[in-house]
């Protein structure tokens, strides 16, 4: 073991015995072991779990108060008074990537890191494929922050799930409860920025970013609280993103900055969640996609072509 990683190592297990956490043999376990090895005493809540080394840690969340500055205390209360959501136009969509890329950035993310992630997607191959930007779905009901033992994970009274890597102890339960997949671990050290060594930790853009904590969609929180939209929806070209406040009943599209009732858009435009059936309730809606890349034949060849798709195919 090189000297940095010595010192990585005895710098953590010093800041997780402060919290009484106790660290035991490398161990291999299933995501049904680590949930039955949970118990509770006289002397509160403790849980076992394997951390990104693959070393047994033991918690005690009575002994891990909440100590917040003054940043992530705003943070986790948010902005009074707002419901944020989001209305991706997927007919919109043309795999630009420059939302990924405009996160990416701000976030201080790796090249295999996102928060947002452009899917292709093709329900029918009669119908051909088409592009689904699928960021966190911030969900009114969400399952993520239920699970985690050591409150590191919340959600606003402004509609936005945060995380909080000052507290996240990278037990990654939050990964296993989220059904749309969009939590990231930092299994390695994350990309270096310049100023990061000594710049204040805002839970509300989640940087600097820590090794063995989680990462995921903010929603731009920190953009949102000096009135402008958030990185992604700034940085599509194409006009996919309107973000707004339900609240208002108001919707701005990032391209054209052009604005419109987010009920009358999503009415008219045949809006949907993601498996709604499961009761999380996103604040992520999607207008269905109407312009795809799809294929046909012409003299018994296959190609591909721009063709819009009536109903009747």
């Amino acid at each position: 073991m090189n000297q940095n990683n010595k010192t990585q190592k005895t710098s953590r297990r010093g800041f997780l015995k402060k919290f009484g956490v106790t660290l035991g043999a490398a161990g291999v376990v299933s995501t049904l072991g680590v949930l039955s090895s949970c118990t509770s005493n006289d002397a509160g809540k403790k849980f076992r779990f394997l951390n990104a080394q693959g070393e047994w840690e033991e918690v005690d969340v009575s002994k891990m108060e909440l100590h917040l500055d003054e940043l992530q205390k705003r943070g986790r209360e948010g902005l009074p008074g707002k419901k944020f959501v989001m209305v991706i136009d997927l007919a919109k969509c043309q795999n630009a990537r420059e939302c990924m890329k405009a996160c990416q950035k701000a976030h201080h993310l790796k090249p295999e890191q996102h928060h947002i992630n452009v899917l292709q997607m093709e329900n029918d191959e009669r119908t051909g494929h088409y592009f689904m930007p699928k960021p966190c779905q911030h969900c009114d009901n969400p399952p993520c922050t239920k699970v985690c033992p050591v409150d590191a994970t919340f959600k606003r009274q402004d509609g936005i799930v945060l995380i909080n890597n000052e507290r996240c102890i990278g037990c990654r339960f939050c990964i296993a409860a989220c059904p749309y997949s969009a939590r990231v671990f930092n299994w390695s050290e994350p990309k270096y920025f310049e100023g990061d060594d000594n710049r204040i930790y805002d839970v509300e853009l989640n940087v600097p970013q820590k090794k063995g904590t989680i990462t995921k969609c903010l929603f731009s929180a920190d953009r949102l609280r000096i009135g402008k939209l958030p990185y992604c929806v700034s940085a599509c070209p194409n006009g996919t993103y309107w973000f707004g406040d339900a609240n208002e009943d108001v919707v701005t599209n990032g391209t054209s900055k052009e604005s419109t009732r987010l009920s009358t858009l999503l009415e008219e435009k045949g809006a949907y969640t993601l498996m709604p059936e499961l009761g999380t309730k996103p604040s992520v809606y999607y207008l269905p996609p109407k312009d795809r890349l799809v294929k046909y034949h012409y003299d018994g060849v296959n190609y591909l072509g721009e063709k819009e798709v009536s109903p009747e195919g």
